[in-house]
């Protein structure tokens, strides 16, 4: 079940009736008990289970690490627990990449030798709640936050059916808070989050799923395409991957509000960021809050007496690590390497803008901005390349024949336009729709950006019709062959 299934737009009424008719010291239990019900559909009892056991595991040794006085005992305590935290997320998500790699090595020094390969394991939002369970623990060894004492508010804090899936990445410090506070019926917040939802589902059926017609016929068999199509087809996914991604946090957002929880922004315009530092403060939020916090940070600090050496070296494993994160693939950590050496050469970099700008005095320059904006977008959208592709031959394929217009590839080349007309000639009567929903987006981007007075302060005829228009848009124009969110992979 996703947020764009029928499924959940019937699960989240009869969850938020239940959640109003209950007392006040049971509706974290319906919250609970919808969370794993949510989880249940994804018909993996073995998902179920881990969830379980993470959230028990954590809470004791949140508890021992909390009570403990005695500092060597305490770090043992929590590195005892990441350790078996990423043990779970290594043997479910990575064993089988880590064994058909073994077995590559030794089909080269010892062909007669192999190694079983596992059974495959869905691993859906794993990454997240481990990652969540690690910042919990880190948290209490740090001070930063107590232990939960309440084992049904902390399996809630570890569950949340909202941010489960694809997060956000939420602290404890801001959501068990939250989650112990009497609630109070708020219309208003309400009402702001059904528009989120309604908004979320906007930017992923009509936006991204239509998107995604531009994106699939051409890395699905990236080998019978050179040139125009390639390019099309990555800055295309630049503006999928950004909009099934925010939709979904918007969706996410959203149906938090319906319980009184605020959850963490996930996004803030990152395709206007000058850096690609800049960029990671944009996008995908609490992911990178948490890398910053529990990787750069504490490398940061053990190579300090290598200056900018070491804070380079800290960026670019942060960044080696993130991209392992986010897939058992070698293309998953080329993307990571590709990120961790923008990263390290703007730490070199850094010493020396100030001083070039001032002397060619271009401080202020909005060219300068529209420039740095610019080429950020373009190194991410190249770093996309590695993202999407489905194996490091059609990686290699892409890089190789982006620009490739010579004798040698005409055949290819033309072929390649011939094709992506061909399979994408349907797309000509969603065209105007395309048009329709960039023209939306368009006019809603400028009114958010100069509003003088919020929707809801406009009169009650104007803040319907506005209502009625994002349903009809979303009825008329969605993609009706549904499609999962694409994070929902990691």
């Amino acid at each position: 079940m996703t947020f764009n299934s029928l499924a959940y737009v019937l699960f989240l009424p009869l969850v938020f009736l239940a959640f109003q008719t209950a007392a006040d010291r049971y509706r974290w239990l319906v919250l609970l008990i919808a969370s794993y019900a949510f989880y249940g559909f994804m018909l993996q009892p073995s998902l179920l289970l881990i969830l379980a056991f993470v959230t028990a595991f954590s809470y004791l040794m949140g508890k021992y690490i909390d009570r403990e006085t005695n500092n060597g005992t305490r770090k043992k305590q929590l590195l005892f627990s990441v350790l078996v935290n990423l043990a779970i997320l290594v043997y479910c998500k990575y064993l089988l990449f880590v064994v058909e790699n073994l077995n590559g090595l030794l089909d080269i020094f010892s062909p007669e030798t192999s190694i079983p390969l596992p059974k495959p394991m869905v691993s859906i939002a794993l990454s997240f709640f481990v990652f969540q369970a690690i910042s919990y623990l880190a948290d209490i060894y740090f001070g930063i936050t107590g232990s939960e004492p309440h084992l049904g508010r902390f399996a809630l804090f570890m569950s949340f059916f909202p941010k489960l899936l694809q997060g956000p990445i939420e602290r404890a410090g801001s959501m068990l808070p939250q989650l112990m506070r009497p609630y109070r019926f708020d219309y208003d917040g309400i009402r702001k989050g059904l528009l989120l939802f309604g908004w979320g589902l906007f930017l992923k059926t009509v936006v991204a799923d239509r998107l995604a017609f531009f994106v699939d016929p051409v890395y699905n068999n990236v080998q019978a395409y050179a040139g125009i199509p390639l390019i099309i087809a990555t800055y295309a996914y630049a503006f999928q991957l950004y909009f099934d991604f925010a939709g979904y946090t918007n969706m996410a957002l959203g149906s938090a509000r319906l319980f009184g929880i605020n959850l963490t922004q996930n996004f803030n315009s990152p395709y206007l960021a000058t850096s690609c530092a800049d960029f990671w403060r944009r996008w995908h939020i609490s992911f990178s809050r948490w890398i910053l916090d529990y990787i750069f940070q504490p490398l940061q600090m053990k190579w300090r007496n290598l200056g900018i050496n070491g804070t380079a070296l800290a960026l670019f494993v942060t960044f080696l690590l993130s991209g392992i994160w986010h897939g058992a693939s070698w293309n998953f950590v080329i993307w990571g390497v590709l990120h961790g050496i923008f990263m390290a050469a703007s730490a070199y970099y850094k010493p020396y803008k100030k001083k070039i700008h001032k002397k060619f005095r271009i401080d202020n320059s909005r060219w300068v901005s529209i420039w740095q904006v610019a080429v950020t977008f373009h190194l991410v959208c190249f770093t996309y390349i590695f993202f999407r592709a489905s194996t490091i031959e059609d990686s290699w394929h892409i890089v190789t024949n982006l620009t490739q217009f010579n004798e040698n590839y005409k055949y290819i080349h033309d072929s390649g336009i011939r094709l992506f007309i061909k399979e994408n000639i349907i797309m000509g009567q969603y065209m105007l729709d395309l048009l329709t929903t960039i023209s939306v987006l368009a006019v809603t981007l400028i009114v958010y950006k100069n509003r003088t007075v919020s929707l809801f302060e406009k009169p009650t005829w104007f803040r319907w019709t506005c209502y009625y228009a994002i349903l009809v848009i979303i009825l008329s124009l969605q993609v009706t062959t549904k499609t999962n969110f694409i994070y929902l992979q990691f």
